[in-house]
């Protein structure tokens, strides 16, 4: 088998600090990854200017996201590894999730009994969600969860796994 074979493409966005050496592909295994650190890097907020749609589809004017946006509509798996902030994502991760728009279309489906965007791509990679289970109650934990779970749904994203670092780490 020659290289580049078996190897998954794989985008790790990383909120937060508490496994650093988590792009370390599993035994046995090639990886082609690309990580995106928010600890190092501030994403700028979406201007909210509609040119990702309408003048450059599937572009955002700020190019500080198109190394990115290059790899993640490339992979087959990403990995978001998430911090839990006052009981919510970061301002930094939100901020990442508003500039993903660019994965949709402007156009507006009916499925489900409810309005959605149209995929831009045919492709996109499986979702895995690993946070740091510092929640101080249930509730924040669902929502957190909840909220996720609804952004996969309305990029078209699929899920393969939500779990605390914890289980991935003991899983691994």
């Amino acid at each position: 088998m020659s290289s580049g074979e078996n190897t998954m493409k794989t985008v790790i966005i990383k909120d937060c600090q508490e496994w650093d050496d988590f792009h370390t592909p599993a035994k046995g295994k090639e990886s082609d990854t690309y990580i995106l650190d928010l600890n190092r890097v501030m994403i700028r907020d979406c201007l909210g200017c509609w040119a990702c749609w309408l003048k450059t589809p599937g572009r955002c004017v700020q190019k500080d996201l198109d190394d990115f946006y290059h790899a993640f509509f490339r992979a087959d798996r990403a990995v978001f590894l998430l911090k839990e902030s006052c009981g919510f994502a970061s301002g930094n991760l939100k901020s990442l999730l508003d500039r993903m728009i660019v994965s949709v279309l402007p156009y507006i489906e009916y499925t489900s009994g409810e309005a959605m965007h149209v995929a831009r791509y045919d492709k996109t990679p499986v979702i895995e969600i690993y946070y740091q289970d510092t929640f101080t109650s249930n509730e924040a934990r669902k929502l957190f969860i909840e909220y996720f779970k609804r952004v996969c749904v309305q990029f078209h994203w699929k899920i393969k796994c939500i779990g605390t670092i914890s289980e991935y780490k003991e899983g691994r």
